[in-house]
C-alpha cells in the first residue's frame, strides 16, 4: 500500500491565480500546485535555504527539494513557451498557527511571531542551540550570525527556529543563548574563553560536530553524536585577512 502523503503547510495563499501571455491564451495551461507555489515563495523570494522551507511546510528537504525543482521546470515551460500558468490543487493546508513560522502578513501567527523573537520553551523541554549556515553546522561558533534553535522533548524535535545573533559575538553569545533558554549548543571550532563563558552558564557543550544540524540533532537524541569535548579553534581573524573557519575544518582542529 502506498504511504500517505503528508499535508504541506502554506502560510500565504496566491493573490492571483491565473497568469496569461498577451494573446489568445494556449488552451492547455500549465498547473503550477499551491505546495509548489509555497515553496518558490520561501525559496525565491524570501531567500530561504531548502531545509529552512521544509521544515516551515513541515515536510522533508529531499521532498522540498523536489517540490522546488518540479515548479521551476512549470514555470519555466510558461515563460518559454508561453502557455498560461494557473495555480490550483496540491495536497496543502492553510498554517493553523500551530508554530511560528514566515511572519507573512498573511500568516495565522504574524502577531505572535512580532510579539516574541524567540518561542517560549516548555518545562519538560531541553532547547539546543547549533551555529548556522544553510542548513549545516557552522564551523566558527564566535563568528556565527545565527543559530538554529530545537526544542526537544523525550526522544522527539517538536520545533525548531532560526534566530539572528545581531552582531553578537564570542563570549557574549552566552549571554545571548542563555536569556534564549539554551541548555545545550552544538557546534564545531570554538575558542577558550567561549568555551569557559558557556560553562560558567551552565550550558553543556558538544564541539568539533560537522554536517547539517538537523541530523546532529537527531543524533545526539539517539545517543549516536560524535563530538570532541576537547575541541579548540584558535582561529579568531587577528592578522589573517579573509580567514575562514568553515574552510579550515576547525571543527577538527586540536583535538587532544
Amino acid at each position: 500500500m502506498a504511504r500517505p502523503q503528508r499535508r504541506r503547510r502554506i502560510c500565504q495563499e496566491p493573490a492571483y491565480l491565473i497568469f496569461s501571455p498577451d494573446g489568445v491564451p494556449v488552451p492547455d495551461p500549465v498547473l503550477l500546485t499551491l505546495d509548489e507555489f509555497e515553496v518558490i515563495r520561501l525559496v525565491d523570494l524570501k531567500g530561504m535555504a531548502h531545509v529552512q522551507a521544509a521544515r516551515q511546510m513541515e515536510i522533508s528537504r529531499s521532498t522540498a527539494t523536489e517540490i522546488y525543482e518540479s515548479a521551476r521546470r512549470k514555470l519555466a515551460d510558461s515563460l518559454v513557451n508561453g502557455r498560461r500558468l494557473v495555480i490550483t490543487g496540491g495536497s496543502c493546508r492553510l498554517c493553523d498557527g500551530e508554530t511560528v513560522c514566515c511572519n507573512s502578513e498573511d500568516c495565522p501567527y504574524r502577531g505572535l511571531a512580532e510579539e516574541f523573537s524567540v518561542i517560549r520553551k516548555g518545562e519538560k523541554v531541553m532547547r539546543i542551540a547549533v551555529p548556522f549556515e544553510d542548513g549545516m553546522v557552522y564551523q566558527h561558533f564566535g563568528h556565527t550570525k545565527q543559530f538554529q534553535l530545537f526544542d526537544v522533548e523525550g526522544d522527539q524535535i517538536r520545533s525548531s527556529q532560526v534566530v539572528d545573533t545581531n552582531g553578537v559575538g564570542h563570549g557574549a553569545l552566552a549571554g545571548f543563548l542563555t536569556s534564549n533558554q539554551v541548555d545545550s549548543v552544538i557546534c564545531g571550532g570554538i575558542g577558550g574563553g567561549a568555551q569557559t563563558a558557556l560553562q560558567q552558564a551552565g550550558i553543556r557543550l558538544y564541539g568539533g560536530v560537522s554536517g547539517e544540524t538537523d541530523q546532529a540533532v537527531q543524533d545526539l537524541i539517539q545517543g549516536k553524536l560524535q563530538f570532541d569535548s576537547n575541541v579548540r579553534c584558535e582561529h579568531h581573524g587577528q592578522g589573517k585577512e579573509g580567514h575562514s573557519c568553515g574552510h579550515h575544518g576547525c571543527g577538527a582542529h586540536h583535538r587532544n
